[in-house]
């Protein structure tokens, strides 16, 4: 894997990266842009740190970038995985 210098010059601590999670996840609305997330945060975060973390949740699957937003999709339900699991293929 290599690094990109802007993600080395704004890498994110956990907290940053755990807060940016939670606003996601509390978000009322499922599509949220960038400027909306800017607000929902409790601190402010720089911008390019942001796109670090979006970057990073996004490759984790964890949330789906589109044109009209940012979406979480990430869901902790055992019962779902279970169901997902062991599901009949239509």
């Amino acid at each position: 894997m290599t690094y990109n210098v802007q993600i080395m010059k704004h890498a994110p601590t956990l907290n940053t990266v755990i807060m940016v999670e939670k606003a996601l996840q509390d978000a009322k609305d499922s599509v949220v842009t960038i400027a909306e997330l800017k607000k929902l945060l409790p601190k402010q975060v720089n911008h390019n740190t942001l796109i670090t973390i979006l970057s990073y949740l996004e490759e984790s699957n964890k949330i789906v970038v589109t044109i009209k937003g940012i979406t979480w999709i990430h869901n902790y339900n055992p019962n779902l995985r279970k169901a997902i699991a062991t599901g009949m293929e239509l």
